[in-house]
């Protein structure tokens, strides 16, 4: 059975990172979602959300998602170039 909830050194070992980048996206907020729970408040993740928040990641990367990148758009010409006599 999968845990539904993860700890911080959880949550950073599934994303494959430090437990400290977890720590500062959290407080900059940025990054998975996550919240307090417990009686002690501990930081928590809900593992659906890390889910989705992978995803998002994926759409987000022009090189994972071809509607984003730029190597399939042809470059735009200038207009304001002089043409000298």
């Amino acid at each position: 059975m999968r845990q539904a909830f993860l700890s911080v050194k959880e949550a950073a070992e599934y994303l494959g990172m430090s437990p400290h980048t977890l720590y500062v996206w959290r407080h900059r907020r940025i990054g998975p979602p996550s919240f307090r729970m417990g009686s002690r408040g501990r930081v928590t993740y809900r593992l659906e959300a890390l889910d989705a928040w992978i995803r998002e990641q994926e759409r987000a990367d022009s090189r994972s998602n071809p509607a984003l990148s730029p190597l399939g758009v042809e470059p735009e010409r200038r207009s304001d170039y002089a043409t000298s006599a």
